[in-house]
């Protein structure tokens, strides 16, 4: 019983707020850094539109942008194992990386 309890209290708890349960869209990131912060912008790219919306910006110190990569990578292999490999879409429909004529952020 008093494992129990230790092993209750060493989780985190993490608690969404109705308003975001649904979460928002995006389908581009843009990562910018400087010195000691990252930042990244969750954006909505609607096709043959030349102005795009930041849904949400997230700050992160080195060490967590690090870690986020890390689970990123863990997830996406825990992901192909499932359903198969993730083959990144060339514009028209070919298969390859995606590029945007995005300026480069600057710290």
């Amino acid at each position: 019983m008093a494992n129990d309890n230790n092993q209750k209290q060493g989780q985190l708890q993490i608690e969404v707020p109705a308003d975001e349960m649904q979460g928002r869209y995006s389908n581009l990131a843009v990562i910018s850094h400087g010195p000691n912060d990252f930042f990244i912008d969750m954006i909505l790219l609607a096709p043959n539109t030349p102005k795009a919306r930041v849904q949400s910006r997230n700050i992160m110190t080195p060490e967590n942008a690090k870690q986020l990569l890390a689970a990123l990578q863990e997830n996406v292999r825990k992901y192909e194992m499932t359903f198969g490999e993730i083959v990144p879409r060339k514009p028209g429909g070919g298969n390859g990386p995606i590029t945007f004529n995005i300026p480069q952020g600057q710290a």
